[in-house]
Parts: structure tokens; C-alpha cells; sequence
């Protein structure tokens, strides 16, 4: 390495976190910064990482993409039989962290995952584009290819197969709504006493509570 990985830091001074701005509802105020976030043409905000559990009680994330967001549900789409399908059927308790770096920005939500209704698997498939429905199609995803050969072998011979026609929806392939239960705002601040308002579900309504850095 060039540089002392040490010495690597950023200075935050952008915004600030106001407790009456950020108001008593936070799905409310997540629309707004996820809004704020496409007007700043923050690259893939809707980019966001996925932590489940494993069965043998470690950690595992990667990211995925936020397909929706409506009625109190963030949705993604998946593999039903990928790694993160197989630890959600397990432990549907999974944590969504976005992170704006433009902004100066986190959100963590903590909540469970179910399965979206199959009607809004299908009509989200098929507006997918062709390549992406023959990709989802063609993989096994999380389990072992010999060579990436194999892999473009069979989505060039699927792609082939279902160039003019409806590619049907597979059984192993769907959305997931995260229904949260816990949700963070954090807005970076200077000399790292960042600003951090958390809301935790309490029955019907929810419970607003500022956190130290």
C-alpha cells in the first residue's frame, strides 16, 4: 500500500439532523431523503446492502437494489434459491443499510423479510429487461459453475429459445417485503459527532429517540 490506511479520513459538514424536520413518521422522512438523493443524482441510491444471519449464527451481506417502497415495505427481488433466499427462509430477520456518501448519509432499517405477493413478482419480471429475465433464468445462483463458459453457454441457448416469446416467470425467482421495525438516520457531522435519530416500532406507532455517535 502507497498510504497509511490510518490517515485515510473525510471531514462531514454538509447538513445537519434536526429533530423537527425529521418529524414523527420515518417511513415519511425516508421518502424525503431517498428523494433528495435522485435529485442529487447520487450514483444508484437505491443501492443498499442486505445483512441476513447464517445457520450457524455468523453474519453475511452483499447488496441488492430497492424495487419498491410503498405501504410501510421495502422490496427487493431475488433468487428464492440463492444463498441470501435460503437464510431468509431460515432467518427472515435482515438488516437494509443505504449509504449516500454525496449526502453525508446512512439509513439502517432492521426488520423481517417475507415474500412478496407472486402478482407483483410477475408483473415486475416481465417489465425487466429481456436480458435480465433470461440472466435470472439461466443461473443457479450461489451454487458452484465449472468455467464461465458453462454459464454463457446456457443463457445464449435460453436466450435463443424465448427470443420471440413471453419469458415465463420462474418458481425459484420473486421479491422480498422488508417490513421494518427499527429505522436509523444518520447525517455525518464534524469531528465525527454525527448526528443519529432512531425510530423503533412500538405496536401501531412509532418512537422517535436521538442516539450519541
Amino acid at each position: 500500500m502507497t498510504r497509511n490506511l490510518s490517515e485515510l479520513r473525510s471531514e462531514y459538514a454538509r447538513a445537519e439532523l434536526d429533530d423537527k424536520l425529521v418529524g414523527s413518521d420515518p417511513l415519511e422522512f425516508f421518502g424525503k431523503w431517498f428523494q433528495e438523493a435522485l435529485d442529487c443524482k447520487v450514483r444508484e441510491p437505491n443501492a443498499m446492502t442486505l445483512a441476513t444471519a447464517t445457520q450457524e449464527g455468523g453474519a453475511d451481506a452483499r447488496i441488492v437494489l430497492l424495487k419498491g417502497f410503498e405501504n410501510g415495505r421495502f422490496r427487493f427481488f431475488t433468487n428464492y434459491e440463492s444463498r441470501k433466499g435460503k437464510q431468509i427462509e431460515k432467518f427472515p430477520s435482515v438488516c437494509l443499510l443505504f449509504f449516500w456518501p454525496e449526502l453525508e448519509r446512512q439509513v439502517r432499517i432492521i426488520g423481517k423479510a417475507e415474500k412478496s405477493n407472486r402478482s407483483i413478482s410477475e408483473a415486475y419480471f416481465k417489465s425487466r429487461p429481456f436480458e435480465n429475465q433470461i440472466g435470472a433464468i439461466s443461473s443457479m445462483q450461489s451454487r458452484p459453475v465449472a468455467t464461465r463458459e458453462e454459464l454463457d453457454h446456457k443463457f445464449q441457448e435460453l436466450a435463443n429459445q424465448y427470443r420471440n416469446i413471453q419469458v415465463p416467470i420462474p418458481e425459484f425467482w420473486g421479491g422480498y417485503d422488508v417490513l421494518p421495525s427499527e429505522i436509523e438516520f444518520w447525517q455525518g457531522r464534524t469531528g465525527r459527532l454525527h448526528d443519529r435519530i432512531v425510530f423503533t416500532k412500538s405496536e401501531s406507532t412509532w418512537e422517535k429517540v436521538r442516539l450519541q455517535p
